[in-house]
Formats: structure tokens, C-alpha cells, sequence
């Protein structure tokens, strides 16, 4: 087990040294100069700014100096928590404005993915057991249905449905926290759009051991269908299906931004739009690390939960 994990972490640092490398050296031999091009987004008559104004401008920001020592820099201020600072914000902390937007997405991003859990592995596994049959294909083909439905295009009908049809909710706009019912159709949108994943791992996986041969015995020692299915079916399929829960989550707070932007919810999705409206390489840079992080920690945790549905996997297939 703990060569099991120093592999998955040492792979983890790996990776995030990598990706700060990569997305930096992007930001630096990208087009255009930053500092033009924020002003030029600020305002378009600012694009004329005289060479001196953008000179002290990029000493300010330290842009001038060469691209070793601008990542020497940023990786320094990096390890001892210093994520820089907004070039189009007033000079504000980016860590500040992480952590006043990451959380909002966090809880958006664990209550839909607590959704899909409950409603996805249930309904893929009743297919499964309906194989071929009508609650098989009306599952199937709905999720697909749905599934085929934009978000800027679910939120708004559901929006007409409940708000304005059926009356049951308010209109949902902005954030009061998690347990407010505004959170009710955010999280609903956000779900619709993953669930499907979820759905068809566990159908599959169910259907690949329903005709395995233990199962078959445990069947024939005379255990009850529910018991055969939760202690010698489901927990193997488990083990696709938290990976495919684990990409979902990524998904979730990743991948929230036209969630957020409809319900006006101020997210971290929200933040790394108007980081790249504004040019605001800081902010950027903050977006795509802390991306990377969720990416990284959600694939750790999926790592970590393996070795408790399969103590096996701790010992092969690892390196």
C-alpha cells in the first residue's frame, strides 16, 4: 500500500510541474504582448498607449524580465503561497479571488456529483437487470435524449417549467448558499449533463458480471437476489464507476462556467471568464493551476478509494 501511493503522488507532482511549465511558457511565446492586450480590452482606445507608459508598466508586472527567471519567479512566489496579482483588478491578491470563488463551485460541483451517485448507479444497474426490456430502453433512451440538450438550453426551459409553469420555485439568480432552494436548478443542470456517464458504466458493468461465473454460484447456494447483487455484483461494478464519477466531479467544477453565467452565480467558472475577457494572465494562470489541481486531486482519490473495493489492485498493475 505505501508503494502504492508514493507512486500516485510522486506521479502527482509530476504532473503539476509539468503543466505550471507548459501553460507558463504558453502565457510568455503567446501572441501579443499582455499588457497591450489588456489595456486593449479594458478600452479600445487605450491601444495606443505610448512605449514608456507600457515599458514601466511591464517592469511593473515583472514582463520584462527573460522567460527562465519570469518562471523561476513565479514558481518561488508559488511554493510559499504567493499566487501574484490581478493586473486588471487593482492590483488584488489572486489568491484572495480564488478563495472567494473556488468554494461556490466546490459545493456546486459535490452536490451534483452526490446527484449522479444517487440517481445514476441505481438506474444503471435496474437497466441492467432489465436488459432488453422496456425499463432498459426507456432509461437509455432518455438519458441519450437529454443528454443531447445543451445547458444553455436545459437551464432555460427547466426555468420556464418550474418557475413560470408550474410555480413550484423562485426565480434562481445569484447565490445564498448551498442549502438555499435557488441551488435546486444549478445543481439539476449541472447533473443532466453528466449523469449519463455514470449510467452506462454501471449498466455495463453490471451486464459483464451478471453471467460470471461466482455469480452463478452464489445463486446456486441459494442467497436472495438482493444480496447476490450488492456483495457480488455491485461491488465490482463499482470500480468503473467511481472513475467515471471521479471525471464527472472534474467536470462539475470545471466545467461550470454557462451554469454559472445563467444563474449569475459567482463561481470560479465566472472568474476564469472574466480573467480571459480581461487578458488577466495572473487570473489565467490561477484558472488553469487550479484546474489542474482538482484534476490531479480527483484522480488521487479515485486512486485511493481502488485498493478498498479491490485490496488487489494495490498489488498489481500499479507500475
Amino acid at each position: 500500500m505505501g508503494r502504492y501511493l508514493i507512486i500516485r503522488v510522486g506521479r502527482w507532482i509530476a504532473s503539476v510541474a509539468i503543466i505550471v511549465f507548459v501553460t507558463y511558457a504558453m502565457m510568455f511565446y503567446g501572441a501579443a504582448d499582455p499588457i497591450k492586450r489588456m489595456f486593449m480590452t479594458r478600452n479600445e482606445s487605450d491601444k495606443w498607449l505610448d512605449q514608456v507608459t507600457i515599458d514601466a508598466l511591464r517592469e511593473k508586472y515583472g514582463l520584462d524580465k527573460p522567460f527562465p527567471e519570469q518562471l523561476k519567479n513565479y514558481v518561488s512566489r508559488l511554493l510559499v503561497g504567493d499566487w501574484g496579482n490581478s493586473f486588471a483588478e487593482s492590483n488584488r491578491p489572486v489568491w484572495d479571488m480564488v478563495r472567494a470563488k473556488l468554494p461556490i463551485s466546490m459545493q456546486l460541483g459535490l452536490a451534483a456529483t452526490v446527484l449522479i451517485t444517487i440517481v445514476g448507479i441505481p438506474l444503471g444497474v435496474l437497466a441492467a437487470l432489465c436488459h432488453n426490456h422496456w425499463p432498459d430502453a426507456a432509461i437509455i433512451g432518455t438519458i441519450s435524449f437529454v443528454n443531447g440538450i445543451p445547458q444553455f438550453v436545459t437551464a432555460p426551459m427547466l426555468m420556464l417549467l418550474l418557475v413560470l409553469g408550474l410555480h413550484v420555485l423562485d426565480v434562481p439568480y445569484g447565490w445564498k448558499g448551498l442549502f438555499d432552494q435557488q441551488v435546486i436548478l444549478p445543481v439539476v443542470v449541472l447533473s443532466l449533463g453528466a449523469v449519463q456517464g455514470v449510467i452506462r458504466q454501471a449498466r455495463v458493468g453490471m451486464l459483464e458480471v451478471m453471467s460470471a461465473d461466482y455469480v452463478r454460484t452464489a445463486r446456486a447456494k441459494g442467497l436472495p437476489e438482493r444480496l447476490v447483487i450488492m456483495r457480488h455484483m455491485l461491488r465490482v461494478v463499482l470500480i468503473p464507476v467511481v472513475t467515471s464519477i471521479g471525471l464527472t466531479m472534474i467536470t462539475m467544477v470545471n466545467g461550470a462556467i454557462y451554469v454559472e453565467k445563467i444563474f449569475n452565480i459567482p463561481g470560479f467558472g465566472s472568474l476564469t471568464l472574466n480573467g480571459l475577457n480581461s487578458a488577466d494572465y495572473p487570473v489565467i494562470m490561477a484558472s488553469v493551476l487550479v484546474g489542474t489541481l482538482i484534476i490531479l486531486v480527483s484522480n488521487l482519490l479515485v486512486d485511493l478509494i481502488y485498493p478498498l473495493l479491490d485490496p488487489r489492485i494495490t498489488h498489481e498493475g500499479h507500475d
